[in-house]
Formats: C-alpha cells, sequence, structure tokens
C-alpha cells in the first residue's frame, strides 16, 4: 500500500481568496490544527509578498517545525528564494518551493521570454536554492496545457539541478482526469528512470469542478503527493478539498491501492476552523464537510439508513469527527422515521390509531415550519394523546419563545425576552457586545442554564425574504454539545429560535435520562 504525501497550502493558495486575509495568530492556529490534522507538510505562505507574511511563515517554521515539514512558495528569481529559505529555515525540514510556467501561454505571454529562457531561469533557481536548503521542489505552473516534451526537457533538466520534488500543477482547471492521469502515468515512468528518489506530486485547481477527481487520477498513475487546501479553497473556485481526496483513498482504498497519515477524525474540526477564521461559509452540500453532508431527510433514505446505515452511507460520519448522521424531520419524512425519532425521546407505546394521530399532526407542523425538532415532538404527543404526569412534567421543562425586543447601537447594545416554561413566564434583559450576544445572554439569563456559545452562523434563504439561523452551544453541568437551527423572515428571531431550540435538545435529553433511570 503506497503512502501518499499530503502538503496543505490553506495558508498560501488558500489565503488567496478575497477577503479571507488572516493575521500571524490566526494562522498559527490554523497551522497548529493542521498538525493535530498530521499533514505531511504545511505551505505556509508566499514570505516575498509582504513582511506580515514573512513573519508568519518564519513564526510556523519555528513553533511547529520540529514536528512536521514546512515550505513556503517563491518565483524563480533569487530574492524570493532568499525570502522562503529564512523564513522557513528554522524548521527542522525545511523546503523551498519554486514555481515557474512551462506553458506556451506562460512562456510567451506572461513571462515574455523564449522557452530556452524560462528552462536556464529555472535551473539556476534549482541550483541557487539547493545551496540553501536540501530539500527543493519545483512547479511547471500550467503543466496541464503545456507541451509534453518542453514540460518533460524542463522536469529533466531541474532534476539534474538538484530538484526533490516535482510538482504538475493544473493551473487553471483545464485537465480531465482521463488525460491528466495519463499525463502522470509518461511523467511517472520516466522520472523514475531518471531519480527513483524524487518526489512526484500533483496541485489541481477546481474551475470546471474537477480537482479531487484529477487529483486522485493522478494518485491511480503513480503521483507520490497531492497539494490540497480545507474545504477546498483558493484562486477562482479553489483546489482540490484535502478532505474529499483524502476520503475518496479511505472508501476506495483497494482500488487506489493508496492511503495517507491524515487522522481523518480532525477534518470536520478544521474545517470549521478555517471557515470561522476566513470568514467562508462552506456550502451545506459540500461533500465531507457541509453541514448536510451526513443529514437525510427523504423518507425513502431515512427508511434504509434506520434499516441499514450503509445502505445510504459509505462514510460514517464519527470517522470525519462529526458526531453522528443527522435523520432531519421534514414533510418528506416517513413513519419509520418519525416513529425512530419519537423512541428516541421516550415516547414508543402507541397503537396504530395513536400513532396515526400523531403523524397526522406531525405533517401539519412540518408544513408550517419545515424541520420538527425533538422537543416539538413532546408538543405533538401532548396536544394529541393523553400522557400520564411525568410527560406533562417534561412538557412544562420545555422553553417557548413568547416575545423579544432588541436594541441595536454602537454603545450598548441590549435585548429582552420573555420566555415560557409550562405555566411560568421568565424575563431578562441583558447587554451585549452585539445584538446577537445581547439576545443570547439575555435567553442564558432566562432559562438560568450555564452554557458557552461555540459556533453561530446566519444564513439567507428563499431568496432573501427568510433568514436559516444555526447554533451550537455547549452545556456546562454535562459537558455535551448541541446543533440546532431555526427559520424565520426576521434574522433576529431565527437567530433566537435556532438558540432555544438547542436548549430544548439539551432539556428533553436530560428528561429522556431521567425517565430510563427510573424504569
Amino acid at each position: 500500500m503506497r503512502r501518499i504525501i499530503v502538503l496543505d497550502t490553506t495558508l498560501r493558495d488558500g489565503e488567496q481568496v478575497p477577503g479571507a486575509k488572516l493575521n500571524l495568530y490566526e494562522k498559527l492556529e490554523i497551522a497548529r490544527q493542521l498538525k493535530n490534522l498530521n499533514v505531511d507538510i504545511i505551505e505556509a505562505g508566499f514570505p516575498a509578498s509582504s513582511a506580515g507574511d514573512f513573519k508568519a511563515v518564519a513564526e510556523i517554521a519555528k513553533k511547529l517545525g520540529d514536528k512536521v515539514m514546512i515550505t513556503a512558495l517563491a518565483r524563480a528569481v533569487k530574492s524570493d528564494i532568499d525570502a522562503v529559505y529564512n523564513s522557513v529555515k528554522y524548521a527542522r525540514e525545511p523546503l523551498i518551493h519554486i514555481v515557474l510556467g512551462t506553458s506556451d501561454v506562460h512562456v510567451e505571454k506572461k513571462l515574455r521570454k523564449t522557452r530556452e529562457q524560462i528552462l536556464a531561469q529555472g535551473v539556476e533557481a534549482v541550483r541557487y536554492a539547493k545551496s540553501l536548503c536540501p530539500n527543493v521542489q519545483y512547479s511547471t505552473e500550467d503543466a496541464s496545457r503545456s507541451d509534453f516534451d518542453y514540460l518533460w526537457e524542463t522536469i529533466e533538466a531541474v532534476v539534474k539541478a538538484g530538484a526533490t520534488m516535482i510538482n504538475i500543477p493544473d493551473t487553471v482547471g483545464y485537465a480531465v482526469p482521463e488525460e491528466f492521469g495519463d499525463l502522470i502515468r509518461r511523467i511517472n515512468e520516466r522520472l523514475k528512470n531518471l531519480n527513483p528518489d524524487v518526489i512526484l506530486s500533483v496541485h489541481c485547481h477546481n474551475d470546471t469542478g474537477l480537482a479531487t477527481a484529477n487529483t486522485l487520477a493522478a494518485i491511480k498513475n503513480g503521483a507520490d503527493k497531492v497539494e490540497c487546501t480545507i474545504n477546498g479553497i483558493g484562486e477562482r473556485a479553489g483546489n482540490a478539498a484535502l478532505e474529499e481526496v483524502v476520503m475518496g483513498l479511505v472508501v476506495r482504498k483497494e482500488y487506489y491501492q493508496a492511503t495517507t497519515g491524515i487522522k481523518t477524525t480532525e477534518i470536520k474540526k478544521t474545517s470549521n476552523l478555517v471557515s470561522a477564521l476566513m470568514g467562508l461559509d462552506v456550502q451545506v452540500n459540500k461533500a465531507i464537510t457541509g453541514d448536510n453532508a451526513f443529514a437525510h431527510s427523504s423518507g425513502i433514505h431515512q427508511d434504509g439508513l434506520l434499516k441499514s446505515r450503509d445502505a445510504y452511507e459509505i462514510i460514517h460520519p464519527e470517522d470525519v469527527g462529526v458526531e453522528n448522521m443527522e435523520i432531519i424531520l421534514t414533510a418528506r419524512s416517513g413513519r419509520h422515521a418519525v416513529k425512530n425519532a419519537l423512541a428516541q425521546v421516550g415516547f414508543n407505546d402507541f397503537t396504530n390509531e395513536e400513532f396515526e394521530q400523531v403523524f397526522a399532526k406531525f405533517l401539519e407542523l412540518a408544513d408550517a415550519k419545515k424541520e420538527v425538532y425533538n422537543h416539538d415532538l413532546y408538543h405533538i404527543v401532548q396536544s394529541t394523546i393523553r400522557r400520564d404526569n411525568s410527560d406533562d412534567q417534561g412538557i412544562k421543562d420545555l422553553y417557548e419563545l413568547v416575545d423579544m425586543q432588541v436594541i441595536a447601537n454602537n454603545n450598548f447594545p441590549s435585548a429582552s425576552v420573555k420566555i415560557k416554561k409550562g405555566n411560568d413566564m421568565l424575563m431578562s434583559s441583558s447587554v451585549g457586545n452585539g445584538a446577537v450576544d445581547a439576545l443570547y445572554s439575555a435567553i442564558r439569563d432566562a432559562t438560568g442554564i450555564e452554557l458557552s456559545l461555540l459556533e453561530y452562523k446566519l444564513n439567507s434563504i428563499s431568496r432573501g425574504k427568510e433568514a436559516l439561523g444555526r447554533v451550537s452551544i455547549k452545556v456546562s453541568h454535562n459537558g455535551k454539545n448541541y446543533t440546532s437551527k431555526a427559520v424565520d423572515t426576521d434574522i433576529l428571531k431565527a437567530s433566537a429560535l435556532a438558540f432555544v431550540n438547542a436548549v430544548n435538545m439539551a432539556v428533553v435529553e436530560e428528561i429522556v435520562s431521567k425517565r430510563e433511570q427510573a424504569i
């Protein structure tokens, strides 16, 4: 089984996304998490671009370079190479990464030189870098649009000059898997004859949505190393997503006969950190790291999953750091899914007639509010079937947002809430660092539950007419995390409802736990 080297370029290529600029401390935080993820190489930046980037690369090399290889990007000029070396030299295994175009478009139109001049420039750059550092990578920019004979001539020359890694970029996402795989096969065969110790690498962009496919095709055809980013971020449409490439190899290990050293249970945590610090939301249906990657709302799918998880699940969510698959109760959910959800909160002794009444009420609520949560099921059962006093007490423990008022200003953002708990009306007011912070502080005070906010997201849906609020909280007394969503035309109300829903999830779990202990 071949071991594929993983280079993460989130801090270099990923940071080139407009608006995603990171400061030194944010770069260090992401680099530490990449180390936890167990990537082999971190490309920490482009030191020649600014003094700030130089300092960030140097700090990452100093603080993490004893555990992971550190590299940074240089153009094929002496000043860039010096900047890379002087920033990565603190690492135990520094790597200088040089890039220079090989396609006619780059040679003639971008660089405005002859092929011979570019070849000589590349060789000179590698020789100089090699005099500073034993590990030198040479990237043949725009390789997928390059003349093969000239591409190979370049590779052969820079390998003889001392390059230890050859990177083949599909710089503009031009390649298709079959063609790119064949290119890598041809290069690999020649490279292994030229110098079997040289590592063959690929770097694929996603302009036509084929970055992951092209990367996997390259691995199948002999690539030793892949360059990726978390969540597939990067220039234009982004890069091959690390999580997709890695889990592609996990799922089809026998086909690719290759594996990585990535600690897959750290994937979701890494994705969340990069998304939060860069301010780049992950699309909900994004493979592996999207919010809906392990969520199921179709009744047909839910029925199959409840019978056997492998019916619709080829990756277990816990394998990538997601707590569990999520069965979303909507109007499309079938009876099997609803029965399963009711059983999870302690209601499993219905007659057929009673269940049909509950299911009819469920569909009515699902049509009205789109998603139904466990605490909603309590209310449905309460309103359709008479239950004993212990169940009534459970209903009284749940919270309902009755009213709220938020004052947003620059000096003292404040919020007041009125929350119903059984027959009691709870009221609280609070100030905060912003409108949402004040609102959540007021809800915390009203419920009296000690909890901390882990994540908050707000997205526009329905062409801006409705807002989707999503929160994750950690409850102090049991140390557990709860994530919930809510939709409303008012963004602050959606935020508040999501928070209350998450609190009720914790309450329902505690009710069920007490009932089970009593039994």
